[in-house]
Parts: structure tokens; C-alpha cells; sequence
């Protein structure tokens, strides 16, 4: 199978933009460090910090009053799969019907896929591998619903907070996450046949990673809602304790390291040669970096024995 060449849409645009943000963002982060103090008590900085911080790596910034009008609770997270549960499920009844039932889809979806990519009638009249996007929209769906149910029945959220800028760009993500998955520029140069014969060791292989790295997700948030739980499963402190155990040995958030792997993985279903999906990993790469980086500062200032062996992001590298 050849793949297509680069090519760049509003779509792709979109997630450069997103990456180019984020690794700005981890930039001047890291930058920071090393800046004059009368920088680090600027209004300026205080802002950037109130952007990129949630949760516990936001209770000790200092903010005035008015800034905390902005926040919302971390624990509406749910809310985030929530939406990615039913939008992806939504594109998924929607493209099964496109391909085995052959109706066409909604003329309103097809406007705004048309819009994102360039391309007219992609679906219809493409020659994008049908089992490529069915599995992106599947995989998409798995990994928004098992982070649903872990939001509502595995994490423990203390009261930390999240920006409302935050809130509301984690609902638009997944909805043009969604559209990133059906509007796939992996496009194959002749027509595909029969649907389970159009599986390659790509789809395998990304679907093996998929499950790995949902595992390792899993397992990270359960070690995290048990350092607030005891023996008995009940919630007996809201208090941020030092993580061990499993991958967090190696890394402080094996947890957005699993997240990497997981959009990785759905690059390598997509062919791995998707201009758009590797966009999409870079701007997860940073997203997360970022954040894990955060935590690994905090959990080094709060706790004296810290092991300092420990990576914050990617084991024995970052």
C-alpha cells in the first residue's frame, strides 16, 4: 500500500498551532528557572502559570483573588470523556452505517470534514482505508470510555482546580479529535477491498500498543487513587503523598507517559505515515511533557526523599 504525501489542511494546521503553543509553553517554563525573581512575581508570569497549572501543581501559586474566579473543579474531568464517549461513538454508528449500510453521511458532518481537510466528498468518494478509520473511531472510543469510568470510579480528586480555559478547551479537543479520526489524510492510492482484508501488521501493531499502554494507564491511576484509599477501598485523606510502585520507580507520571504511547499507537494504526497524526503526538508529547514536568518539580520540592533517579516523563530519558 502507498501512502499519500504531505499535505497540509486546516485540520493539520490546527494541531501544528496546538504543538507550537505547547512547546512554546514548555520553553519558557523550563526558561523561567532562570529569569530575574521581579520576573517570576510579574503579572505576566503569575498568568502563564494560572494556563499551564492545574490541580496540585496550581494550590501553591500565588493569584490574586479575581483569578480564582476562572477556576472549576478537576473533578469535572468526567466531563472531558464524557463528551469524547458520546462524539466518538456518535462518528462511529455514523461511518458503519456509511460502510455496510451504505447511507451517506449527514450533510452537515460532511461540510465540516470537507472544511477541516480540503478534500470534497473524502468519504464518499476517497480512498481512505475503511478499516484504518473504523479502528481509530473504535480505539478512540475504548480509551474515552475506560478514562470515564476511571474519573468516576477509580481517581480520588481532592479539590484542586482547573481554569475555565482549560475546561473548555478539553470539551473542544475531543470533539475535533473525533473529526481528526474520521477525516484521516492516511489515504491509500488504489481502492481498498473487502474490509478485514485490508488489514495490515500496522493495524496489529498499533492495537497491541493501544492495549499495553491502556494498561499501564490503568494500573498508574489505581497506585494514585490508593495512596488517598486505604485497605478497605474508603477515602480516608485528600492529602498528595509521594507515588510509588509499578512505573512510577522509573518515571513521577507513568500515566502521561502512557497517554504518549497511546496517541503513538493510534499514528501507527493510521499507517504512520499520517502528516496529521504526527502532529497530533507532538502536540501530546509537549501537552504532557509539560505537565509532567510540573509534577515531577513539585513532588522534588515537597518531598526531601524524593528519589532523584527518577525521571519525570519518559523512563531513563526525561
Amino acid at each position: 500500500m502507498i501512502w499519500s504525501t504531505v499535505s497540509f489542511s486546516i485540520i493539520a494546521a490546527l494541531w501544528a498551532f496546538l504543538a507550537f503553543c505547547f512547546i512554546l509553553a514548555f520553553g519558557l517554563y523550563n526558561l523561567s528557572s532562570y529569569l530575574p525573581k521581579n520576573y517570576n512575581e510579574s503579572f505576566v508570569f503569575v498568568i502563564f502559570q494560572d494556563l499551564i497549572r492545574y490541580g496540585k501543581t496550581k494550590q501553591n501559586l500565588k493569584r490574586d483573588d479575581w483569578l480564582r474566579v476562572f477556576d472549576v473543579p478537576k473533578r469535572w474531568f468526567w466531563h472531558f470523556y464524557a463528551v469524547s464517549v458520546s462524539w466518538s461513538a456518535c462518528l462511529l454508528f455514523l461511518y458503519i452505517n456509511n460502510i455496510l449500510q451504505h447511507h451517506p453521511l449527514p450533510s452537515w458532518l460532511t461540510w465540516i470534514m470537507t472544511f477541516l481537510t480540503g478534500t470534497t466528498n473524502i468519504v464518499t468518494e476517497s480512498h481512505v482505508p475503511q478499516m484504518t478509520t473504523l479502528l481509530l473511531l473504535l480505539l478512540l472510543w475504548v480509551h474515552s470510555s475506560r478514562r470515564l469510568l476511571e474519573c468516576c470510579f477509580v481517581s480520588v480528586f481532592s479539590n484542586g482546580v482547573i481554569h475555565v480555559i482549560q475546561y473548555l478547551f478539553g470539551l473542544v479537543y475531543y470533539f475535533v479529535l473525533g473529526l481528526t479520526a474520521l477525516s484521516s489524510e492516511c489515504l491509500a492510492r488504489r481502492a481498498p477491498g473487502p474490509l478485514f482484508s485490508q488489514l495490515t501488521w500496522c493495524h496489529g501493531a498499533g492495537c497491541i500498543l493501544f492495549l499495553l499502554a491502556s494498561l499501564l494507564q490503568h494500573h498508574s491511576i489505581v497506585l494514585l487513587a490508593r495512596l488517598r484509599s486505604g485497605k478497605s477501598g474508603n477515602v480516608e485523606t485528600m492529602a498528595h503523598k509521594m507515588p510509588s510502585g509499578g512505573c512510577f520507580e522509573l518515571v513521577s507520571c507513568p500515566h502521561y507517559f502512557a497517554e504518549l504511547l497511546i496517541y503513538i499507537s493510534l499514528c501507527i494504526v493510521s499507517g504512520g505515515l499520517s502528516f496529521t497524526w504526527w502532529l497530533v503526538v507532538f502536540y501530546v508529547f509537549f501537552n504532557q511533557a509539560l505537565a509532567a514536568q510540573l509534577c515531577h518539580d513539585l513532588y522534588k520540592c515537597k518531598f526531601e526523599s524524593y528519589p532523584r533517579q527518577r525521571k519525570a516523563f519518559i523512563p531513563f530519558v526525561f
